[in-house]
């Protein structure tokens, strides 16, 4: 009886281990589902910058309320900017878009534009589309964190 027990433990041994495996692939797809194409992960936050040309977390850039939301919390309905280093330009992240724009300055005090797009520096930051003032902040800048999913742990 005792040699059954023992070959019983062995097969249930055995089964644990294939279930383990099967756990360990999945997690690996949905690891490479995650990452954008230039390998950003989604899930944790990170998103390309083709202004600094590596993933960034949005939340670490300065945050653009809607005009009729001054004290908005919910950051998906606002606006993030990322500015060059040497600020020449600035970076919009507008939500509910993939897509960002680029916008340019030529003198230190001046506006950032970009076709219709207009950041105007003003008791912090406004961010017009045409005539329309879509978006206000303050402009205080979070620390600026950079990588890929490499190197969030």
């Amino acid at each position: 009886m005792v040699l059954f027990v023992a070959l019983s433990c062995k097969l249930t041994d055995k089964k644990a281990d294939e279930d383990v495996l099967p756990q360990a692939e999945s997690k690996e797809v949905m690891k490479a589902v995650d990452k954008d194409e230039n390998g950003c992960l989604a899930s944790a936050g990170y998103i390309w910058s083709k202004l600094n040309k590596e993933c960034v977390k949005l939340f670490t850039g300065v945050q653009l309320n809607p005009i009729d939301k001054p004290q908005n919390e919910d950051e998906t309905v606002s606006v993030f900017i990322m500015f060059s280093e040497d600020g020449s330009q600035a970076e919009l992240f507008l939500p509910n878009s993939t897509e960002t724009y680029i916008l340019t300055r030529k003198t230190e005090g001046e506006s950032w534009v970009l076709n219709e797009w207009q950041l105007i520096p003003y008791k912090g930051y406004i961010l017009k589309q045409g005539e329309k003032i879509l978006y206000a902040g303050d402009d205080f800048i979070g620390k600026k964190v950079l990588g890929t999913d490499i190197e969030e742990k």
